[in-house]
Parts: C-alpha cells; sequence; structure tokens
C-alpha cells in the first residue's frame, strides 16, 4: 500500500474531525454517528482508523484524569 497523498490525508482528517465532532455532540453515542462512522472508515486507511481510534481513547482518558471523572 503507498501512503495517501496530501489531498486523501486531509480527506481522512476532515472524515475523523466530522466523527470526532458528532461523538462528542452526542456523548459518544456511537448508533448516532454511524454515519460518520462509515465516512471514516471509507475514507481513511484501516491502520490509521485503528491509530484515530485508539489516539480518540487516550485523549478522553487523559482529560479525565486531568480534570476529573465528574467533570466534562
Amino acid at each position: 500500500m503507498t501512503a495517501p497523498n496530501s489531498a486523501e490525508r486531509k480527506t481522512c482528517w476532515d472524515a475523523r474531525d466530522h466523527l470526532w465532532k458528532c461523538l462528542d455532540d452526542n456523548d459518544d453515542n456511537a448508533a448516532s454517528c454511524q454515519r460518520f462512522q462509515s465516512e471514516f472508515e471509507a475514507k481513511c486507511p484501516a491502520q490509521w482508523v485503528k491509530y484515530f481510534t485508539k489516539r480518540r481513547d487516550f485523549l478522553k482518558y487523559k482529560i479525565i484524569q486531568i480534570r476529573g471523572p465528574h467533570q466534562k
């Protein structure tokens, strides 16, 4: 597999950003964001999807550690 070019990377990052915004707006209810999830998976290499998913989980964990579990 060749590395994505600049336009492909931007398309992937935009899809990721739309998904993450949807998840943030819907308290991580994945069912509400299925359309964005499908676009994200279609527009990004599978390895990137895996990485970005783990990255979001890590960032959310980090925020909880800083702010505490009962704050948004």
